[in-house]
């Protein structure tokens, strides 16, 4: 799969270079334990899906400038600091296959480094003036805190309805003010910046219920499967199951979850296997994909498009 992902940031390959290259300094600090934490979080960072729609959508509708790399930056912030939180929330001590930073640091400095990300970012839009990029950043993180909370007071009594919630709020969320925030920055219309967050919005709940399917032992990825069960995190997969099952299968999944363990883990899947679980899953996965590629279908053929159809293929093929 990560044939796909070089392929679709072809267009974008010299736009990319320079993003990596700037990125450290727009979070370097006077302060020496900043930067080393900083250096180890982008020596291990991730595959820069979230800025690569940025600069993606932002050539599809103009040229890419000034204000592009800004958008790019604040929303990899953004990204990095919620996941040095969620893995302290998690109490995980990998992320993508490496020590986290609250297992190197401990939560205290964790938490510190996230909120430091946090206010770089809102830094860098109000520094220049970016007053309709901070509107959208404030109402993103709003709503991806809410996204958490909801999740913790509902479980494990979560409605496939409530999950769609929550997916939206956690995930799709920052992937839709990405690629909103791109067309943004080269000054699109109002139409393709709705339509453009309206994509977001619809491969970003598909990225979500892919990395729920990973906690089945789906594939396989850099963080410890079963992490979602084991926090008690119901997903689709058991969603649709416990709406199907027996009383008996249902309460023996409850059961499972309340007391899990690796064995618990292996007759969760089975019990979601049985139902259909994962292919139900699947077929949801499938169906935002498809609803993406519908809006993408509404704008004249291009490289950037191109791209971007690539990119929301590596979304629902990846296996990591």
């Amino acid at each position: 799969m990560k044939e796909l992902l070089e392929k679709a940031k072809k267009p974008i390959s010299k736009e990319i270079k320079i993003f990596e290259k700037q990125f450290f300094n727009i979070i370097k600090s006077d302060v020496n334990l900043i930067n080393k934490i900083s250096n180890y979080i982008l020596q291990k960072r991730g595959k820069m899906i979230r800025p690569i729609f940025v600069f993606l959508i932002a050539k599809m509708f103009g040229k890419i400038q000034k204000k592009t790399y800004h958008t790019a930056y604040l929303i990899e912030l953004i990204h990095n600091a919620t996941l040095v939180h969620d893995d302290v929330i998690d109490n995980s001590n990998l992320r993508r296959g490496f020590s986290s930073i609250n297992s190197l640091w401990k939560n205290k400095i964790a938490i510190l480094i996230g909120d430091y990300l946090l206010s770089k970012s809102l830094l860098l839009a109000s520094n220049n003036n970016y007053l309709d990029l901070l509107k959208i950043i404030c109402k993103t993180l709003n709503n991806m805190s809410e996204g958490e909370l909801l999740q913790i007071e509902k479980s494990p009594n979560i409605s496939e309805k409530i999950y769609d919630k929550i997916i939206y709020k956690k995930t799709a969320n920052l992937i839709a003010t990405s690629c909103e925030c791109g067309a943004i920055s080269v000054n699109a219309d109002n139409k393709n910046i709705l339509n453009m967050r309206e994509f977001g919005t619809l491969i970003g709940i598909a990225f979500q219920i892919k990395d729920d399917l990973f906690d089945y032992g789906y594939n396989n990825i850099g963080k410890p499967i079963g992490i979602d069960l084991k926090e008690k995190k119901i997903t689709l997969p058991i969603i649709y199951t416990i709406k199907k099952a027996s009383v008996n299968d249902k309460n023996t999944i409850l059961d499972c979850i309340k007391n899990y363990n690796e064995e618990k883990r292996k007759e969760i899947i089975f019990i979601v296997n049985k139902y259909g679980g994962l292919k139900y899953a699947i077929k949801k996965m499938m169906n935002f994909y498809k609803k993406s590629l519908e809006i993408l279908e509404l704008y004249p053929e291009c490289i950037a498009k191109e791209s971007l159809k690539i990119m929301t293929k590596f979304i629902i093929k990846r296996n990591k």
